[in-house]
C-alpha cells in the first residue's frame, strides 16, 4: 500500500534523533559545520530535517545530517532542543529521501550567488553576515561582490554558459557599459580567452607593468589627470591616458638629460630604446673612455670580497646589496671634470622602468681634445 509523503513536520527532542546508517554523507569539515551552527543560531532553522522512526522510538536522520550535526552545537539555545523533523510512512520512502537528498543537492550558479550577494550588500547587509547566510567563507563572498555590479546581460551570459566566470571577471574593468555590451555580443559563445576580453575592452590602455608607468609612477600620472583602472581579478591597473602617458615619460626623460648637463658632461641624449649595446654605439661612431678607477682600503675590500660572495651565492639581503652598490661604485671610479668635459651620455629607460645611462662616450668632433687629453689614444681617431 502506498503511503502518501507526510508535509507536516513533527516535534521531536534532539535527545531523540540521530544520524540514520541510510544518510550517504559521512564526512563533514568541523569549520563548516560550525560555520552552519552559526547560520542557525541567527537565522534560525529554515529546512526541517527528514527521518525515519525506528523500533525503538527514535528517529534516525535520513536528510540533514550537516544540519542535526550543527544543531549539537546548539543545545546550550532551548529554541533547538526540539527539532522540526518530517519523518518518513516507510523505510522505501526513507530511501528515496537519502538518496534524494545526497544526489539533487545543487551549489547555486555563480551568477545567482552574484545578484542575490549584491542585492543583499546593497541593502546594508554586511560580508560577514551574508556569508553567515550562506554558509560560505568571507572570501568567497568578496569575490562575488567583485562581480555585481557588471551589466545584467553579462551576468545572463554567465548563466546561459555563452561566457565563463573568468570571462565575465574580466568585464570588470570596463566602466564603459556600451563597450562592455558591445564585446559581450562579439565575444558570447566563442570561447575568448580571459585576456582576449580584457584587449577588447581596453585596446588603448596599458599595464602598469609597462616600462613608461614604471618610470612615470601612478601617483604622478593621476596628479596630472591621467585615468587608471583597477583589474580586481588579475591584480593590475592598466593606464588609460596613452598619450598623457607618453607626454609624461618623454618630459622625466629629457629632464634626465638636463640634469646630467648639469653634472658637467659635454652632451646629454635621451634614446627611446629599452637598450643601448655595442652596436648602438659603432653606428653613432662613438668611442669611449674610462673612469678614473677608484681605491679601497684594506678593510673595505676585505668587506667587498664577503658581499660579492654572498651576493654570487644569492644570499645576500637588500642591506649588504646596497653597501655593495655603494662599494662597487667607489671601484669602478668616477669620472673627471676634464673627462665629461670631451665626453657624454645615452640615457634611456630599461624593459623594469629604470633610468640608465652610459657615460663617457666620445663624439667624432670631440674625439681630438680627447685625445690631446690623453683620455684617448690617437688610434682611437
Amino acid at each position: 500500500m502506498k503511503h502518501d509523503t507526510p508535509t507536516t513536520p513533527e516535534l521531536v527532542a534532539f535527545a531523540d534523533l540521530h544520524i540514520s546508517d541510510l544518510n550517504p554523507r559521512t564526512v563533514f569539515g568541523e569549520g563548516a559545520i560550525e560555520t552552519l551552527a552559526a547560520n542557525i543560531r541567527e537565522h534560525g532553522l529554515i529546512q526541517n530535517l527528514a527521518g525515519e522512526r525506528e523500533v525503538h522510538g527514535k528517529i534516525g536522520i535520513v536528510a540533514g545530517g550537516r544540519r542535526l550535526r550543527a544543531l549539537a552545537l546548539l543545545q546550550d539555545d532551548p529554541r533547538f532542543q526540539v527539532v522540526p523533523v518530517i519523518v518518513a510512512p516507510d523505510r522505501a520512502t526513507a530511501k528515496v529521501w537519502a538518496s534524494s537528498e545526497n544526489h539533487l543537492r545543487e551549489q547555486p550558479h555563480p551568477a545567482d550567488e552574484i545578484r542575490e550577494y549584491g542585492r543583499m550588500a546593497s541593502k546594508g547587509t554586511s560580508v560577514p553576515s551574508i556569508a553567515l547566510a550562506f554558509g560560505v567563507t568571507e572570501a568567497h563572498v568578496y569575490r562575488r561582490l567583485k562581480l555585481a555590479n557588471l551589466p545584467e546581460p553579462v551576468l545572463d551570459a554567465l548563466k546561459t554558459g555563452d561566457i565563463t566566470l573568468g570571462n565575465a571577471a574580466a568585464f570588470t574593468i570596463s566602466e564603459d557599459e556600451p563597450l562592455s555590451l558591445t564585446v559581450l555580443d562579439r565575444v558570447r559563445g566563442q570561447g575568448y580567452s580571459d585576456h582576449q576580453i580584457k584587449q577588447l575592452l581596453k585596446p588603448d590602455a596599458v599595464r602598469e607593468s609597462d616600462r613608461r608607468a614604471l618610470f612615470v609612477g601612478q601617483a604622478e600620472y593621476e596628479a596630472a589627470g591621467g585615468r587608471s583602472t583597477r583589474d580586481l581579478f588579475a591584480e593590475q591597473t592598466y593606464f588609460e591616458d596613452v598619450t598623457l602617458l607618453q607626454d609624461l615619460f618623454e618630459v622625466k626623460l629629457n629632464a634626465a638629460t638636463g640634469a646630467a648637463k648639469q653634472q658637467g658632461w659635454s652632451w646629454a641624449e635621451a634614446l627611446p630604446t629599452t637598450y643601448v649595446g655595442y652596436y648602438e654605439i659603432e653606428d653613432r661612431k662613438l668611442s669611449r673612455i674610462y673612469a678614473e678607477p677608484g681605491d679601497l682600503t684594506k678593510a673595505e675590500t676585505e668587506r667587498y670580497d664577503t658581499l660579492a660572495e654572498l651576493a654570487e651565492g644569492e644570499v645576500i639581503d637588500a642591506e649588504g646589496e646596497a653597501e655593495l652598490a655603494v662599494l662597487q661604485a667607489m671601484l669602478d671610479g668616477t669620472f673627471s671634470d676634464a673627462q665629461k668635459a670631451v665626453s657624454g651620455v645615452l640615457i634611456y629607460v630599461d624593459h623594469e622602468g629604470r633610468l640608465q645611462r652610459q657615460e663617457g662616450l666620445v663624439r667624432k668632433e670631440d674625439k681630438a681634445a680627447a685625445i690631446t687629453a690623453g683620455f684617448l689614444r690617437t688610434s682611437a681617431q
